[in-house]
């Protein structure tokens, strides 16, 4: 069966059953008909839940399973008698319809309703788009009105967004106002990672208040708050801030909710999300987008400095072909792909499990040849069979994971010092991290970097946008690559996130169809929606 008919043959419990499970009373849901709720004022409850970052090796166009193996993982520790949960990051219409289709896990470990997840959900993306879009349009309307705040028309860094693939929009002109602009993706915009770095509703309104728009004629930075709008932007997000509630195939809670790009933005749900899960229950499983380079970097980084959390355990996730697609075919050649995440992994921390997520067609001997490569690196080792049978094919995994988190848990360790310049976190990363020997800066990039120094800036965290297919900045160089070059393009200071976006390579913040997009094999007959997956 393909993954929609196996979600849609599957028994949906009332949320509020599912919600009893984790003893959350009625009155702290708002229901979003049977199936869905936001999760409203759960109070300290004592609980300290272990925390299990699921990552991956580098992505390749076939899916290595990250999200299933996060529900499958969740479903397994449920199955032998755990407190667990899943907590996911909200699909963006972006690759739904475009080339990477949905993100709600697939065979028998997913969570559903998976057409509502996949689609508007509870309209946490729209009210993002929204706000970001209200915002630019009070710029322009400041500019028409007579621009008394001085902005310099070409010193305009805000952008407006799109939640759909769309590569007609990243140029656009504004002729009523007699300026250029540009769309980015709404999942990579500052306020979608504003509002999975918030911490409650008052952190939410500060940090939109202090979104950088620009800059005036005289140089002088521009804040949102400077309009007077972070209290309209609030209003449009006091609901989108407040995490979801929603049930795996097995019936077990699962919490799904923000959703930033890994390549672009730092690709983690959201802080309240994460928190809340840990105050429910014993064990909460986490995702970060993309291979361990981007979306673990990223959460280890930027959200575990900012929330003040460490995991428990870090699993890398891996599949036979994807490294034999890093190897051209050659699976000797590919396991350093597999090698190269380990090594990044353990400069934050050493508990670390590799998983194999197991296909059909795998063979004995490649699956013994990974096997004796982890034993080698002393990195425990487990098979996943989730994706074909649910709890029942991750028993071994969820007991290896209860074993490795009863370790003592150890300090997280940064790539690099927050109070460093910024231009040495830069190179640190790039040559401790990616491998390179040498990083080159753009005229206007280097040009930005300098204009920071001695501002507030050079103590935030830096956040990678580069290509999520290798390593490197450039898509094609795949396994472990060594002493290349890394080319630093353009920077974007994210003052409402806390962040300062690197961008490396031809990195793009508004993605384009592909020739053959999902949407071609999609279609909707006496109301069943056909080719969602």
């Amino acid at each position: 069966m393909f993954d929609y008919e196996i979600s849609k043959n599957a028994t949906l419990l009332p949320i509020e059953e599912i919600a009893k499970k984790m003893n959350i009373p009625k009155e702290n849901l708002e229901l979003y008909g049977n199936s869905k709720a936001k999760i409203v004022n759960i109070k300290n409850t004592n609980k300290k839940g272990k925390l299990i970052l699921v990552t991956s090796t580098s992505p390749t166009p076939y899916g290595e399973g990250k999200t299933t193996l996060s529900i499958g993982i969740a479903d397994a520790l449920c199955k032998i008698g755990k407190q667990a949960i899943v907590v996911l990051r909200e699909p963006s219409l972006g690759p739904v319809f475009g080339i990477k289709g949905g993100a709600t896990g697939g065979g028998k470990s997913q969570v559903i309703p998976m057409e509502d997840i996949n689609l508007h959900f509870t309209g946490d993306i729209h009210a993002i788009t929204s706000a970001n879009n209200l915002l630019a349009a009070a710029i322009d309307n400041h500019l028409f009105q007579g621009n008394t705040l001085n902005f310099d028309f070409n010193k305009i860094v805000f952008q407006r967004c799109l939640d759909l693939n769309d590569r007609a929009l990243r140029e656009v002109n504004l002729p009523l106002i007699n300026r250029n602009d540009s769309f980015t993706i709404s999942v990579a915009s500052e306020i979608m990672a504003i509002l999975c770095l918030a911490e409650s509703q008052k952190d939410l309104k500060e940090k939109l208040g202090n979104i950088l728009l620009g800059y005036s004629k005289e140089n002088k930075e521009i804040y949102a708050k400077d309009l007077k709008i972070e209290g309209a932007l609030t209003i449009l997000l006091k609901d989108a801030i407040k995490p979801n509630l929603v049930q795996t195939l097995e019936n077990n809670p699962a919490i799904i909710h923000g959703g930033p790009f890994a390549n672009i933005a730092h690709g983690c749900n959201s802080i309240i999300a994460t928190k809340t899960a840990l105050q429910l229950r014993d064990y909460v499983i986490t995702e970060a987008g993309f291979g361990s380079d981007l979306g673990a970097f990223k959460f280890l980084d930027i959200k575990c400095r900012k929330a003040n959390l460490n995991p428990d355990l870090i699993v890398i996730n891996t599949t036979i072909r994807s490294l034999k697609y890093n190897g051209n075919d050659n699976l000797e050649e590919g396991i350093s792909n597999l090698e190269y995440h380990i090594e990044n992994m353990k400069t934050f921390k050493e508990n670390i499990l590799v998983v194999l997520n197991k296909f059909k067609e795998d063979k004995e001997e490649e699956i013994l040849f990974l096997e004796n490569f982890c034993k080698q690196k002393k990195i425990p080792f487990v098979i996943s069979e989730c994706y074909e049978k649910g709890s029942s094919g991750g028993i071994s995994l969820a007991n290896k994971i209860v074993d490795l988190t009863n370790k003592e848990k150890t300090p997280l360790h940064f790539p690099y010092n927050l109070e460093e310049d910024i231009f040495t976190k830069i190179e640190k990363v790039c040559k401790n991290n990616y491998y390179a020997k040498e990083v080159i800066y753009k005229e206007k990039a280097k040009e930005k970097l300098e204009n920071l120094k001695g501002t507030e800036y050079e103590k935030y965290p830096i956040c990678i946008a580069k290509t999520q297919y290798s390593i490197t900045d450039q898509p094609k160089k795949l396994g472990f690559p060594k002493n290349h070059t890394m080319e630093i393009t353009d920077i974007k200071v994210q003052k409402g996130a806390g962040f300062i976006t690197i961008f490396m390579g031809n990195i793009m913040t508004m993605p384009g169809l592909s020739k053959k997009p999902n949407y071609l094999s999609m279609d909707i007959i006496n109301e069943e929606i056909k080719g969602l997956f």
